[in-house]
């Protein structure tokens, strides 16, 4: 190997050494130590650098590498990242992904673990396709999330999986409006409102009764939950529309998550716009395969007996 620049010989060790891989990992899941610990070792024997934020550096106690701030910049410089939980570590890593601009790779160390690329025990092979680069991106669409009072905007953030606003008060439904765009549609007295990305069609709005959309279908997913209204049914709109919820005046405050992971309270007379991101979260996929086959895996499906091809 030469450098084209001298023409000298380039040590590729010493090439490969410039190579930096951000570790997540649910330290509190079983074996989850073990596997970094595997992992980092396994990366570093190809001249790969570990990155781990102080959140996680626990869990690589016995491993070289170099620790960064847990904040929103931790995967600055790396070329991927790697994350070693179930879904809502994967979740935890799409947030440092998504700020760096890199793509992540999930290995399921959780139950389901739909946002995983790979499962435990294809964890060497998940090493060797980090160090032969053979992932390929694929691009998930994010929402964007504006919560205002008035005219003033008060809070944003955004979601992969989804946004749900949810009654605060056991006792009493929150009173929403909802818009699309720009017309009202309807008005549901209900205990929330789930607004879904295709990625996130698979889970809270799936339990809500939500339909299943596969990734390749730009939409967006907005589902009532436990609505008394006329009609209430799941819709699926356009991934250009904008959706709005509008907090009745006189009505109770509610609850605004992010994926789970990030909450706003929102007051009475709120309004929560919901767009999609003009940034998306980019997953690294190791293992050639279906939608249609994930869904099958992950949900243990009946389908013995077919006779397709």
């Amino acid at each position: 190997m030469t450098d084209p620049a001298s023409d000298s010989p380039v040590d590729p060790a010493s090439a490969a050494a410039q190579r930096e891989v951000l570790l997540v990992v649910h330290a509190q899941r079983g074996g989850a130590a073990l596997f970094a610990q595997q992992t980092a070792r396994g990366l570093q024997e190809h001249g790969i650098e570990i990155v781990v934020t102080e959140e996680d550096h626990d869990a690589l106690d016995d491993v070289r590498a170099r620790v960064v701030a847990t904040d929103e910049h931790a995967a600055d410089g790396c070329e991927l990242v790697v994350v070693l939980g179930g879904d809502g570590t994967i979740l935890r890593g799409a947030e440092l992904a998504r700020v760096a601009d890199i793509p992540l790779l999930g290995v399921n160390l959780g139950h389901v673990g739909f946002l995983a690329e790979a499962e435990r025990e294809d964890i060497n092979a998940v090493v060797q396709g980090v160090v032969d680069r053979s992932w390929k991106v694929e691009e998930r669409m994010a929402i964007d999330v504006r919560v205002f009072t008035g005219d003033d905007l008060v809070a944003s953030t955004w979601a992969l999986n989804e946004m749900s606003l949810e009654k605060t008060i056991r006792e009493r439904m929150i009173d929403v409006l909802v818009e699309v765009d720009g017309r009202p549609l309807s008005r549901w007295g209900c205990d929330g409102v789930v607004c879904a990305t295709p990625t996130g069609s698979t889970a809270y709005a799936f339990s809500a009764g939500g339909p299943v959309v596969w990734p390749e279908v730009e939409a967006l997913i907005v589902v009532p939950l436990s609505a008394h209204a006329l009609f209430a049914r799941p819709l699926v709109v356009s991934p250009h529309s904008v959706v709005a919820l509008e907090l009745h005046s006189s009505g109770t405050a509610a609850v605004l998550s992010a994926d789970g992971r990030r909450s706003i309270e929102v007051p009475p007379a709120a309004r929560i716009v919901v767009r999609t991101s003009a940034q998306p979260v980019r997953l690294a996929r190791l293992i050639p395969g279906t939608f249609t086959d994930r869904l099958v895996a992950k949900f243990s499906l009946p389908v013995t007996g077919w006779r397709g091809r």
